[in-house]
């Protein structure tokens, strides 16, 4: 894979300026790396801003062991979205063929998480006070894979540089913007052999890649716990992390691509049944990581467990993400299926059966954005 890296880098800037022209800015997240520092978020291009919280501890490191899937995406763009982390492209480590990464976290990982079975690089890590879960960590304000970061000085937006070092007092301004036309749906015949489809509203269907090994079971996916049943938990250039587990509980499965699940630290997803590995179609780039809609610029996690409370509910649940399944009877949502959050508990015998009935599943795209920063959800946020 080392070899290939250049290449795959190459790729994703050419893919990002392509789809940046035809891109329009929807939200932005300003962060001041100092403790203090505000966190604030604008839906008016930065006329504008509401702040949401504060940063804890500030970083002045990053990390040049970043995961294997982060060497996909450039420099100066949000590497990975999720309900427990952000993570952000410094470079690329090519001595070791890893991405160079600092990191955004929520409050509750102020102490150190125990026994923390995913990436976690404690001394380059920005820490907030915002709730996992919640704002731009997947509350409706969360960053898209491939989002621009940028410096604000002196009022201008520089380009975040390879190799940048985070020092005290920079102001990180993160643009989401997405491409003018997205998928409604996409469709996973879970069967090896089978199609990945996008629908799009107007009935259009194109396959985009297959199914290289369907999934059957799940797994623990740390970071479950702050995401609910059949919401997107994280998205990054080689995963899509989905909850089958209720907010509390941990369960899930996760959606990846070829080339990833060729890496060392991926060799059990050929053998264990929590992973979907997808392809793409012939003719096309045979690796498939860091690729526009499944793993670049669409997928997000966004969710807020007010959302059928609230007064506008119709519109915030057409502006989420969801996943369900058919099992032969249709559509219909996933069944809340958790395991015990203990990771030295082995998985019981049922986790790797428990979706092995599922003949299709799907992601379905948020239909409607919402104009405004949800006031009301900002104002509920526990205090720090």
């Amino acid at each position: 894979m080392t070899r290939q890296a250049p290449y795959l880098l190459a790729l994703a800037m050419l893919l990002w300026g392509l789809h940046s022209a035809q891109a329009a800015e929807s939200l932005r997240i300003r962060i001041v790396n100092d403790a203090g520092g505000p966190i604030s978020v604008s839906r008016d291009a930065g006329r504008h801003w509401v702040e949401v919280g504060e940063v804890v501890r500030y970083t002045t490191r990053v990390t040049r062991q970043g995961y294997t899937a982060s060497k996909w995406v450039a420099a100066g763009q949000v590497a990975a979205t999720a309900v427990n982390a952000l993570h952000i492209s410094a470079g690329y480590n090519s001595g070791e063929d890893r991405g160079v990464v600092f990191s955004l976290l929520p409050r509750e990982f102020l102490a150190a998480p125990k026994s923390y079975r995913s990436f976690l690089s404690p001394d380059s890590s920005i820490y907030t006070n915002l709730p996992a879960g919640r704002s731009i960590f997947g509350g409706g304000e969360a960053p898209l894979v491939g989002s621009r970061v940028s410096l604000e000085r002196d009022g201008q937006l520089v380009p975040l540089p390879s190799g940048y070092l985070p020092a005290r007092g920079d102001t990180l301004v993160i643009a989401v913007t997405k491409p003018e036309r997205s998928p409604s749906e996409v469709v996973f015949d879970n069967v090896a052999g089978g199609k990945v489809t996008l629908v799009y509203q107007a009935g259009e269907r194109r396959q985009i890649g297959w199914v290289v090994k369907p999934v059957h079971g799940i797994g623990r996916f740390v970071g479950g716990l702050y995401a609910a049943i059949g919401r997107i938990r994280a998205n990054h250039a080689g995963v899509i992390d989905v909850s089958t587990s209720p907010t509390g509980a941990l369960g899930g499965f996760q959606i990846i691509p070829f080339g990833h699940a060729l890496s060392p630290e991926m060799a059990t997803a050929w053998t264990r049944t929590q992973w979907l590995i997808v392809g793409p179609v012939d003719g096309q780039d045979g690796i498939w990581e860091d690729i526009t809609p499944l793993f670049r610029e669409h997928v997000r996690p966004d969710y807020l467990p007010g959302d059928l409370q609230a007064s506008d509910w119709e519109s915030r649940l057409l502006a989420r993400f969801l996943v369900d399944v058919d099992i032969g009877k249709g559509w219909q949502p996933l069944q809340s299926i958790a395991l015990s959050p203990d990771p030295e508990t082995p998985l019981p015998d049922w986790a790797g059966r428990a979706l092995e009935e599922v003949r299709r599943l799907r992601i379905l795209f948020p239909l409607a954005e919402r104009n405004s920063i949800d006031a009301a959800a900002a104002a509920a946020l526990p205090a720090p």
